[in-house]
């Protein structure tokens, strides 16, 4: 973010037809007498289910162009029928205790969404140090429709305000192919803690000043260095990670859509927003240039699936309205998940500043679970069967109903054959 903007990070770390043929031979083959008894239509039989065609891994030579090949369209994981939430909590065990707290403060409602930062001070923290992602990777396996998001720096030192022209000389060795070994090592790791389908928010808010990762320096080198990232990562065998691009709302630096990497690296588009600067109300920030609409908008153009991975409170206090008309904003457009930022001076649960948009924002989740999905419902309806009643001395023969619905009735075996035929 530009640095009027800037917020505080002091809780985020610097640092995903049964046979029938015999059946109907019984009564002609033995010469036992067999009569038929009308049974009821059987039910329609279910619709067949086609698995969805896994994507297979796309191979990368780190020495070859940076360009990398086209990805083909992944099926729609499961969970993805519409808008998760969750809330950053804090980047390390105590997140993962606090998602269930929180759970409980909202009615028992569904946080099926974690979210956590690695460390952006040395490449070895960003590779995935052992022991950091374990505990988020429990939390993850324990349901299969939760959600693992990941904000992922592309860049060691990430915020020690490293100047704009050695930035310049590391997006370029990057996108030369100089780090790609790193994030090889990260998603090797994902893979082997079995979260190979993690959402990575890749190089987040780059259209701002913040960050060593950021866009401005040189936008071209920051997108080829993107798309380097992606391929050695979608590389690894196993993988089924999910690239959320995410600026922050506005101009702020430059404007975002001049850091886009094209649509084969980017699964998801993503926005920071919080509530700021000081003055600018909703719907300002709905029509302010590179704001909400215009984010919707360019997902859509780009057939892309929007979210928030950070959202909140800021310049403008403990602000209702905002609260109010960003909840109603992601119920209206259905983010794939949004995670609102969840301490002082943005959070409704932690900080107790926010007394008014706390309220709002329980009011609206408490309890909130998954749609329950509608039932089937039959094209006509069926009637309920109609009771039968076999012939004296018939003992019906179960072949099951398709078998009974083809014969028109059940198959029974007279006991009195014998007798009558002397």
């Amino acid at each position: 973010m530009a640095s009027q903007q800037r917020r505080s990070r002091s809780r985020r770390p610097a640092f995903i037809a049964a046979t029938v043929a015999a059946s109907a031979a019984l009564a002609s083959s033995t010469g036992v007498a067999a009569g038929v008894v009308r049974a009821a239509d059987p039910p329609a039989p279910s619709p067949a289910v086609t698995p969805a065609p896994l994507t297979p891994a796309i191979p990368a030579d780190p020495t070859g162009p940076t360009t990398p090949p086209t990805k083909e369209p992944t099926a729609p994981e499961k969970g993805d029928d519409g808008s998760v939430f969750g809330a950053y909590l804090d980047y390390g065990p105590r997140g993962v205790a606090r998602i269930s707290e929180l759970s409980r403060w909202l009615g028992n409602a569904e946080l099926r969404v974690g979210h956590t930062y690695l460390p952006g001070d040395r490449w070895s923290n960003i590779e995935g140090a052992p022991g950091f992602l374990d505990v988020w990777a429990d939390w993850r396996r324990e349901q299969d429709d939760r959600m693992f998001v990941l904000n992922v720096p592309m860049l060691e030192r990430n915020e020690d305000h490293v100047s704009d022209a050695e930035v310049r000389q590391l997006l370029r060795q990057g996108a030369a192919g100089q780090f790609d070994h790193h994030f090889r090592k990260l998603a090797e790791r994902l893979v082997e803690l079995e979260v190979p389908d993690t959402v990575i928010v890749l190089g987040w808010e780059m259209n701002g000043i913040t960050y060593t990762h950021r866009c401005g320096p040189d936008p071209e080198a920051w997108k080829k260095y993107w798309n380097r990232i992606v391929t050695a990562m979608r590389a690894v065998p196993g993988q089924k990670f999910r690239f959320d691009f995410t600026p922050s709302r506005g101009r702020d630096a430059v404007p975002w859509t001049q850091c886009y990497p094209g649509d084969d690296t980017v699964d998801i588009i993503g926005m920071d927003s919080y509530d700021q600067p000081s003055g600018l109300t909703f719907d300002e920030q709905i029509k302010e240039p590179y704001g909400l609409q215009e984010h919707v908008d360019f997902a859509k153009a780009h057939k892309k699936p929007i979210s928030y991975p950070e959202w909140g409170l800021f310049r403008n206090g403990d602000n209702s309205e905002y609260m109010r008309r960003m909840l109603a904003w992601m119920d209206e457009h259905k983010p794939l998940y949004n995670t609102v930022t969840d301490y002082c001076p943005h959070g409704v649960w932690q900080c107790d500043d926010n007394p008014k948009s706390s309220e709002v924002y329980r009011s609206a989740l408490f309890g909130r679970t998954d749609p329950t999905p509608e039932p089937t419902r039959p094209t006509e309806p069926t009637a309920p069967p109609t009771p039968t009643t076999p012939p004296p001395n018939c003992s019906p023969l179960d072949l099951g109903d398709w078998v009974e619905y083809w014969l028109g009735g059940k198959l029974c075996l007279r006991f009195d054959w014998w007798s009558r035929n002397r």
